[in-house]
């Protein structure tokens, strides 16, 4: 049965999240787009970036359509078998996104902390490897746990209690909701914010650095002290941004994950779907976050929806000097 929700609530529902999938397909293509034509964006980094953008990308297309009909009708119109499917791919891809941003923090660390051998440790051939634990890690896991059915071990009884014919709900048991949530999101997460902050500790010393370095050079002292301080707000403002934002998302969900199981599942079916789509807005905030940081994606974006991307031999412009 679906839920008793006025006209306009219905539709508020579907425009809020129908903009969401929007944007998130779209900004993710453009920098799927970006990093897969031009040449001078094939780097180890970059990689890391296009993989995050096409797990986001998936997320938008194949994940988030299906749980809207699901969250504004409460009602799953696709079949039993596509709903197993449908859990195995929602968990996958969104802990596959994650593990991207864990990685792409590994990346920073080495090229800041460790710059001269930048390249020697985040080499292509370890950037494929990074890969294939990214997206080989989750899928196992995902489709082991679901299609075993162990994440409801023990809660058959109970789940029978308040599932219906009709629905689609991903019930984890207390085991497996805590596991989850560990593995998914609070083991690289915490690791996120070490690495953030081990990088902005030696960015600060950096430009500490750079500051004494320059004084001779500067006419008065206080310029150099505003030089300093600029760079040092510019890294807080960032990393603060990026993990802010990870965090916003992300942990309301998991916080629900493991303890709604020791409080007998009595989450609301609002809260759990507000939770949720906080969690896929990451999805669509990552390009945003990510890429916009970034001169050459804004140069990119304007010369493929500008159509400059069909020239002969655009893959070799230099996007850094285009605009």
């Amino acid at each position: 049965m679906s839920k008793n929700r006025s006209l306009s609530s219905y539709w508020a529902l579907y425009i809020a999240m129908s903009g969401a999938v929007i944007l998130t397909v779209f900004g993710n293509l453009m920098v799927i787009i970006s990093v897969a034509h031009f040449k001078q964006l094939h780097t180890p980094t970059n990689f890391l970036i296009l993989s995050l953008a096409i797990a986001d990308f998936l997320v938008g297309l194949m994940v988030m359509p299906f749980s809207m009909v699901r969250s504004v009708t409460s009602c799953w119109y696709f079949g039993d078998f596509f709903c197993k499917l449908h859990n195995c791919f929602d968990m996958m891809l969104c802990t596959s996104s994650i593990f991207h941003l864990f990685f792409i923090s590994v990346d920073r660390y080495y090229a800041i902390c460790h710059p001269l051998h930048y390249y020697r440790k985040m080499s292509i051939p370890v950037i494929h490897s990074l890969l294939f634990v990214t997206w080989s890690g989750p899928c196992l896991y995902s489709f082991g746990l679901i299609l075993s059915d162990i994440h409801i071990e023990g809660i058959h009884s109970y789940v029978a209690t308040f599932s219906c014919i009709g629905s689609c709900t991903l019930v984890l048991n207390k085991l497996w909701g805590t596991i989850s949530s560990l593995i998914c999101f609070f083991i690289p997460g915490i690791l996120m914010i070490g690495i953030y902050i081990h990088i902005f500790s030696i960015a600060r010393k950096q430009a500490k650095a750079i500051s004494k370095s320059t004084n001779s050079l500067c006419r008065k002292r206080t310029n150099c002290s505003k030089i300093y301080i600029n760079v040092e707000n510019k890294a807080a403002r960032t990393l603060s941004l990026v993990m802010g934002i990870f965090i916003l998302c992300w942990l309301p969900f998991f916080i629900v994950t493991v303890i709604d199981p020791f409080m007998n599942y009595s989450t609301s079916e609002d809260v759990y779907n507000t939770v949720l789509w906080l969690g896929y807005f990451n999805s669509t905030l990552n390009p945003i976050i990510y890429a916009s940081f970034y001169p050459w994606f804004k140069n990119s974006f304007v010369f493929i929806v500008t159509g400059g991307i069909f020239h002969q031999s655009s893959s070799s412009l230099n996007v850094m000097t285009y605009i």
